[in-house]
C-alpha cells in the first residue's frame, strides 16, 4: 500500500495511548504513524475505528502533545522511503540542524525555533487563518522558518516589526487563496526575520501577497 495522509480530529496530550484521526483508511494494527515530529506503532489490538490506539515515542522520538488538525501520516515500514524501509524514524537534519515541523489549524501566533533549529510551520484546512510570528531574539541567528498551506485558503502571516525590520509597511503576508503555497525560507538576524528575495524590499505597499501563478 501507499502512505495515507489525515488529520487529527482531536488533540493529543503527551499521555495519551490512542489518536482520533479524521480518517482510519489505510490504518491498521502494527502500521507506523508519524504525528507532528512523532513517531508511533498503531497498537496490536486495533480492528477499526477512528480512535487508533498507539505505542508512543517510537524509534526515540519525543513523546509530546499535538493539537487538533495536526497532520498524520500511516503506512508500513515499507511505505517510508525516507526510512529505506526501516522501522526507525528520521529527524529530517538539515545540515546537521534539528528542523521540527508543526501543524497549526486554528489561528494564533506560530512558534518560533529554538535556538540552533529550524521551524516549520504547517497551515491546515481551507478556512483562511490569521497567523502571527514574533520577533527573534539574538539567540536565533541564523535559524530558519518555512510557513507552509496544505490547502487553499487566503492565510495571513503577520510578522512582529515587520519583514527585515521594515515596520508596518512590510509586516503581513497575505497568501494566495488559489493554490497551497510556501513560504520562506525566512532567516533570523539580529532580532529580525529576514526574508529571502532577490532585491531589497521597497515601495510602499503594506501588505506582501504570496501567488501561484
Amino acid at each position: 500500500m501507499a502512505l495515507v495522509h489525515t488529520t487529527l480530529s482531536s488533540a493529543c496530550a503527551a499521555a495519551d495511548t490512542s489518536i482520533v484521526v479524521a480518517s482510519a483508511t489505510g490504518f491498521s494494527a502494527g502500521y507506523l504513524v508519524r504525528v507532528g515530529d512523532e513517531q508511533m506503532r498503531v497498537g496490536g489490538a486495533y480492528v477499526s475505528g477512528t480512535t487508533i490506539p498507539v505505542i508512543r515515542g517510537q524509534e526515540g522520538t519525543l513523546v509530546v502533545a499535538h493539537a487538533v488538525t495536526t497532520g498524520v501520516v500511516c503506512g508500513t515500514a515499507s511505505d517510508w522511503a525516507s526510512l529505506g524501509g526501516a522501522a526507525q524514524a528520521v529527524q529530517y537534519p538539515l545540515a546537521g540542524r534539528t528542523r521540527r515541523t508543526t501543524t497549526y489549524g486554528a489561528a494564533g501566533a506560530i512558534t518560533l525555533p529554538t535556538a540552533g533549529c529550524d521551524e516549520v510551520a504547517i497551515i491546515n484546512g481551507t478556512s483562511a487563518l490569521a497567523m502571527t510570528v514574533a520577533a527573534p531574539g539574538k539567540d536565533l541567528d541564523g535559524s530558519l522558518l518555512w510557513i507552509a498551506s496544505d490547502g487553499a485558503a487566503a492565510h495571513t502571516v503577520t510578522f512582529a516589526g515587520g519583514l527585515s525590520g521594515a515596520g508596518t509597511s512590510y509586516d503581513v503576508i497575505t497568501i494566495n487563496a488559489t493554490a497551497p503555497v510556501l513560504l520562506g525560507p525566512f532567516m533570523s538576524v539580529n532580532s529580525l526575520w529576514q526574508m529571502a528575495v532577490a532585491v531589497p524590499l521597497a515601495g510602499t505597499v503594506t501588505n506582501l501577497t504570496s501567488t501561484v501563478a
